[in-house]
């Protein structure tokens, strides 16, 4: 059998194993872990010409697929402490360095030592990059190094190292954006519903909604992963700013005339690949599209998200006494007259830790739509880890630059919406002449951009 057989064969295997061809995982024996040591040797000594590389690396991917949790683990762990840079070399090459600053050395004993810290870890990693399917077999590694990382802290210098490779090979130069219609492929779709995070898609009826005249689909893909979108927005072209997601999900609803809307609402933002964990590539792909959607329709003046705030109820739970700080006397009237008697009663223990029977009596929706819009506004504002928002969703929106516009009471009252947020969301105004400006305010100072209403609701 020739070298190019062998490499076809290897590579069909592991396409069959990255599909989710039949096969048990199974744990390594000794024997296992001895061979796959000389298989990552093999590649960290980069030995042979291109078909060589290429079957050493569709080789020790077949291996890594084949195995379990605890498996992949102990390969990962491997990669991480027998393949990083030689200590000795390092320790001599630096010292070689210190003493030819100053000299015409100096530079022939920088790349010396650029050379002695150079990981071996790179070497086998970027291997992958030879073979087809090679990035997202090195995505969806990271995918597990992640859950690993946070039992075993030895795997963070790899985590490092293969967060920067694929921060470069995802740089956002390389990034295609593409519109997702009710024509594209079927595969496509079917990963569009797959993926789907933050509204669930129950049907194909729903997801031709999502898809209609009216609606805008876009999704970053890289070149080498052309059927896997990276992230994706889902787009609603409207009169007004939006208040209530299930108008728009509404697949009774009449299809709106797109020749009069003005707004466009973001209603949905999806990272798809875990292992891109840290590449940041958002912000672009808002940019664009707002680009995109300038050019088809030029009577859209705003652009605006209607967003969950994931966070919210879990933070309230976690800080009883800040929320009964934050409410004030008039709140704890409403609350009162609602059957809610302070801080420390059952019934409000239970609303912090998210209850929602009160979403069906009357009664409780209005008397505590005005505490607990307070307690998002203040959450919104003022609740930080590092200087910045303890809420992902706001982090996102208001590093890209946007503004707290409004908060939107029982704008989700699906078991998820009320579970996090008591249904609440909230509209983030992405101003097309104030973006810039807001971004870097936000990265130097953490200021958050907010409409005078969110400020004077989050005030105690």
């Amino acid at each position: 059998m020739s070298a190019g057989e062998l490499v076809s064969r290897s590579l069909s295997k592991m396409r069959a194993l990255m599909s989710g061809a039949p096969g048990r995982p199974r744990s390594p024996s000794a024997r296992d872990l001895d061979r796959i040591r000389q298989q990552l040797q093999e590649c960290a000594d980069g030995r042979g010409g291109e078909v060589s590389t290429r079957q050493r690396a569709a080789r020790l991917a077949e291996s890594y697929l084949k195995l379990n949790d605890s498996g992949r683990h102990a390969f990962l762990r491997m990669i991480a402490l027998e393949f990083g840079p030689d200590p000795a070399s390092v320790a001599q090459a630096h010292a070689d360095y210190q003493g030819a600053v100053g000299s015409d050395r100096q530079w022939d004993a920088e790349a010396r030592l650029r050379v002695a810290m150079r990981s071996r870890r790179l070497r086998i990693l970027t291997q992958f990059n030879a073979i087809p399917q090679g990035v997202k077999f090195l995505v969806d590694l990271r995918a597990d190094l992640l859950r690993f990382l946070a039992d075993d802290p030895l795997l963070k210098p790899l985590d490092r190292e293969l967060e920067t490779r694929l921060t470069a090979w995802f740089d956002v130069g390389f990034l295609e954006l593409q519109r997702i219609t009710w024509q594209s492929p079927a595969a496509l779709l079917e990963k569009l519903v797959e993926y789907e995070a933050v509204h669930e898609i129950r049907s194909w009826e729903d997801l031709k909604n999502r898809l209609d005249s009216d609606r805008r689909c876009y999704a970053f893909f890289h070149p080498r992963m052309p059927l896997e979108p990276l992230i994706f927005v889902q787009v609603a072209l409207v009169d007004s700013l939006a208040d209530d997601v299930q108008k728009l999900l509404d697949v009774e609803a009449p299809l709106a005339d797109v020749s009069r809307a003005n707004t466009a609402i973001f209603y949905s933002i999806t990272s798809t690949q875990e292992g891109l964990r840290g590449v940041s590539f958002g912000n672009f792909l808002l940019k664009r599209v707002v680009e995109d959607l300038r050019r088809d329709f030029p009577r859209l003046r705003t652009f605006s998200t209607l967003s969950p705030i994931p966070g919210l109820v879990d933070w309230a739970a976690r800080h009883p006494e800040e929320c009964a700080q934050v409410l004030a006397g008039a709140d704890w009237k409403r609350l009162a007259a609602a059957g809610l008697h302070g801080p420390d009663s059952p019934e409000m223990r239970a609303l912090l830790e998210g209850g929602s029977s009160w979403a069906q009596d009357h009664r409780l929706v209005l008397a505590l739509r005005e505490p607990l819009m307070h307690l998002a506004a203040h959450y919104l504002l003022n609740a930080k880890r590092n200087d910045r928002p303890v809420d992902p969703v706001a982090r996102f929106h208001l590093g890209n630059g946007a503004r707290i516009e409004r908060l939107n009471w029982l704008a989700d009252s699906s078991a998820k919406g009320l579970a996090q947020s008591w249904g609440m969301m909230v509209n983030y105004l992405y101003d097309p002449d104030r973006i810039e400006s807001n971004l870097e305010s936000f990265a130097a100072e953490g200021r958050i951009d907010a409409a005078a209403a969110i400020r004077r609701q989050a005030k105690p």
